[in-house]
């Protein structure tokens, strides 16, 4: 477990550089804001967040039973945490993006549109 990276993961590092392919600035990891999410347009306050399926829980109800209760708990308080510090930014005004790991995986173009689209909506013909 010690191996297993909290930040600048495959996946964040894979939306990082299709980003910056066209140009966009953006912060990494904004220790300021609740769940320090991985990506961060300050001046439009949209914060993406991308979740490994296994830490974060993607459909934890299928399959949680094939854990052992530590396992179980320790995936559900994440999931809890990540509600909680979701509502907190939605509080503070922030637009919250959450993108998935298999779906980097599976489709990294459609990832990268979902942000541009939102930071697009929240621009309102401004620049970042």
């Amino acid at each position: 477990m010690s191996r297993i990276r909290g930040t600048n993961t495959t996946p964040e590092r894979l939306v990082c550089r299709e980003l910056r392919k066209r140009g966009l600035r953006f912060s990494r990891h904004a220790r300021d804001l609740p769940g320090k999410p991985d990506i961060v347009f300050r001046k439009i306050r949209l914060a993406v967040f991308i979740d490994g399926d296994f830490w974060h829980g993607w459909r934890f109800p299928l399959w949680k039973h094939k854990l052992s209760p530590w396992w179980q708990q320790k995936i559900e308080k994440n999931r809890q945490r990540d509600q909680r510090n979701f509502r907190k930014l939605r509080r503070m005004g922030w637009t919250v993006i959450r993108i998935w790991e298999h779906q980097v995986e599976q489709d990294l173009e459609k990832c990268v549109q979902r942000i541009l689209d939102a930071r697009a909506r929240l621009t309102e013909g401004g620049t970042d």
